[in-house]
């Protein structure tokens, strides 16, 4: 067997692994949406430990995953928007996880963790392509991995801080149980849910900024209007608008839930519907080597 043949098998070996503790992955996540159901509705406690050592288990299942991928590519694996896809999904899940460590009674946010990451792992399986591909040299800048890197832990946070606000949402929709069920005050949840989207913001800002310092490197300007570009400046100005409105007692209760879940909208905007916008619409973006 010649030395090419044996670097091609034992790639595809590697792949075939890959794809297969992918969609383990994406079964547990699944798994843990069902078990977060019937938590919401019986508010037994039993289900909601269950859940969080679920999403546990889940997240070092997809760490090895992540570490795979980066094995195979010899680099970050957050090139493509089918490992992006993965690495959005394992950060959500790792920010929650952390969130969740400091308040052990709070199980209720992870069925939309587990419903968000399976539906990110899912979408990737089922529609991107898993091939791992050169780096092209539009990526090939300093700014790439900060960029990337600081962009996605501001997505994870925002992801956590809409969660919890979806949970309060919840609250609202069935007198018959309080939040306090649930080990965690409606104030509380408004409270850490604008912690954490005082933790993104700034996060987000780096991420808009070093991506005009990577689009300088590339393309040779600073900002072009970008369908991409322009939409993360969207979620960036409704973010803001959120902070503003805290700062405003007769809009905190009120407007701010509804601008937090705006931003989540925006940012999932920013992430992949400007993908397909512009391949429906047929606009030109030069983001388009990642989808």
């Amino acid at each position: 067997m010649t030395p090419e043949k044996e670097i091609l098998l034992r790639e595809a070996y590697l792949l075939t692994v890959e794809l297969r503790l992918y969609w383990f992955v994406a079964i547990l996540y699944l798994s843990g949406f069902l078990i977060g159901i019937f938590y919401f509705l019986t508010a037994k406690k039993g289900l909601g430990r269950a859940l969080t050592s679920l999403l546990w288990c889940t997240a070092i299942i997809h760490t090895l995953l992540i570490v795979l991928r980066t094995v195979e590519g010899w680099r970050p694996p957050f090139q493509t928007l089918y490992e992006t896809l993965s690495w959005f999904a394992w950060s959500a899940t790792i920010a929650y996880l952390f969130v969740q460590s400091r308040f052990r009674d709070i199980h209720l946010p992870g069925l939309f963790i587990s419903l968000i990451s399976a539906g990110a792992c899912l979408y990737a399986l089922l529609t991107r392509n898993p091939q791992i591909i050169p780096i092209p040299p539009a990526l090939q800048s300093p700014w790439y991995e900060w960029h990337v890197i600081v962009a996605f832990a501001a997505y994870a946070v925002f992801v956590v801080s809409f969660s919890l606000e979806a949970v309060n949402f919840l609250y609202g929709r069935r007198d018959s149980i309080r939040a306090e069920d649930f080990g965690m005050p409606d104030s509380q949840i408004e409270r850490y849910s604008y912690r954490l989207i005082l933790m993104g913001f700034p996060m987000l800002t780096f991420a808009i900024f070093s991506g005009a310092a990577w689009a300088n490197d590339a393309w040779g300007r600073y900002w072009s209007w970008d369908p991409k570009e322009t939409w993360s400046l969207i979620t960036w100005t409704v973010y803001a608008m959120y902070l503003h409105t805290k700062a405003i007692p007769r809009w905190r209760d009120n407007l701010a839930p509804y601008i937090n879940i705006l931003g989540f909208i925006c940012m999932v905007m920013t992430f992949l519907g400007v993908n397909w916008l512009s391949k429906l619409l047929n606009i030109p973006s030069m983001h388009t080597y990642a989808v």
